[in-house]
């Protein structure tokens, strides 16, 4: 299993798109990698549709996307073909899919998910997510249970507040989107915020007489 703040593992793998190393296919962007149970299979199937509805929305963000599911290159080619129908799209397909029949990677990750078996008896694969930065360390992970299909408009947000929040001195507040105040970290001493956050701070009074409660309009 990796670790916020580890450097996520250079694997090889086979993709839809050829054979891969992780880290120079990442390059200096951003990326997220999302696993899935199966090919030919229901909930996974609105996701990688979804996934690729999206996929301007992750390259505006300097995000390379890619994905994994337990079955091989050539059951993914003919899959996205179903995937396209479903979903509407057309033309050519915006991202990876990573080979991983044997589930050596599902297993090296912690993605399988016990609760929930194939045909066969084996565990399937969990609704992992892993969102690498340019430096190659891991940034967030979620992991949904099989039967629990993804919220990309959350995935989109959390995003949004990992590239704010690491070149910013804010931290970002529950239910927070793009756009919306931001949080002061406690790390800033009240005299150096108008070096900060020149469009101003709020202090929000509570009754222990702390102030640590700041919000400031999002930096740009």
């Amino acid at each position: 299993m990796v670790n916020l703040g580890d450097v996520f593992p250079n694997f090889e793998a086979s993709t839809t798109d050829g054979d891969i190393k992780f880290h120079d296919w990442l390059g200096d962007s951003w990326g997220i990698l999302f696993s899935h149970p199966a090919d030919y299979t229901p909930v996974c199937t609105t996701e990688l549709g979804m996934a690729a509805k999206l996929a301007p929305e992750f390259k505006k963000r300097n995000v390379k996307m890619i994905a994994l599911s337990c079955d091989s290159v050539e059951d993914h080619n003919g899959w996205i073909k179903d995937i396209k129908q479903n979903s509407g799209e057309s033309g050519e397909w915006p991202y990876p899919i990573i080979a991983d029949k044997n589930r050596d990677l599902a297993i090296k990750f912690g993605m399988l998910d016990p609760d929930e078996k194939t045909a066969a008896g084996l565990p399937l694969t969990a609704r992992c997510v892993f969102i690498v930065g340019p430096d190659k360390k891991l940034k967030l992970s979620i992991l949904y249970p099989a039967t629990t299909g993804r919220n990309f408009d959350e995935i989109l947000r959390v995003i949004d507040s990992l590239q704010l929040t690491a070149t910013k001195k804010v931290a970002t507040p529950v239910n927070w989107t793009s756009g919306g105040k931001c949080m002061v970290l406690p790390s800033v001493k009240k005299e150096d915020e108008g070096k900060y956050f020149p469009k101003g701070v709020e202090t929000v009074s509570v009754p222990s007489g702390k102030g640590y409660l700041r919000y400031t309009p999002q930096p740009e």
